[in-house]
């Protein structure tokens, strides 16, 4: 019998890099800041619930796969601050962190790149929720933490407006919410209004 436990093995502990990965993201009202390990975990629940609350036909395995894959690129790369000089550039490097990740020689899942490349350019409606969603998480834990992210960072209303703004046309629903949380949040001094 051949050993086929021990490559995966490694391949699973390579994967395990992503908990390393810290966001500037905090959780639990402030606690700590997350880690994109547990971003990922989160964002796949998310993702699970909102799929269930729009009945809309969604191919959950898929969705499920795109937003477990969603941030794997980061384990090499680093994650890359939403309001980052440096967010159009990030999927370079995370694209090659991918790659690497993928030809490890205990990779068993052979479409590994095709779900990271449909999660970040894919057009599908599971990987436009996902978009929705990825975004709606850490506006969720800032909404939560009073904004202490944004504090932390210096961000201002328009900023937060120009990152989510694709939400508008992706679903109007979550869009309003998202803008009444917004204002609340500038009302209660959490983000600049500028």
């Amino acid at each position: 019998m051949t050993d086929r436990i021990s490559p995966i093995s490694d391949f699973l502990l390579q994967l395990d890099g992503l908990k390393s990965i810290n966001r500037r993201t905090y959780i639990n009202g402030g606690e700590r800041v997350e880690n994109s390990a547990e971003h990922s975990w989160h964002l796949a629940m998310a993702c699970w619930a909102f799929a269930e609350l729009l009945k809309d036909d969604f191919d959950m395995l898929k969705l499920i796969q795109l937003a477990l894959v969603h941030d794997l690129g980061e384990i090499d790369a680093g994650d890359t601050f939403l309001y980052s000089e440096n967010r159009n550039t990030a999927h370079v490097e995370e694209r090659k962190s991918i790659e690497k990740i993928a030809s490890h020689s205990g990779n068993s899942i052979g479409n590994l790149v095709d779900l990271w490349e449909e999660q970040e350019v894919g057009t599908s409606k599971e990987a436009k929720l996902l978009k929705v969603i990825d975004r709606l998480l850490p506006f969720l834990h800032n909404i939560s933490s009073e904004g202490r992210a944004w504090q932390d960072n210096g961000i201002k209303k328009c900023q937060v407006l120009k990152m989510h703004q694709f939400i508008e046309q992706e679903n109007p629903e979550i869009y309003k919410w998202f803008i009444s949380k917004v204002e609340h949040a500038v009302e209660q001094g959490w983000l600049n209004a500028s």
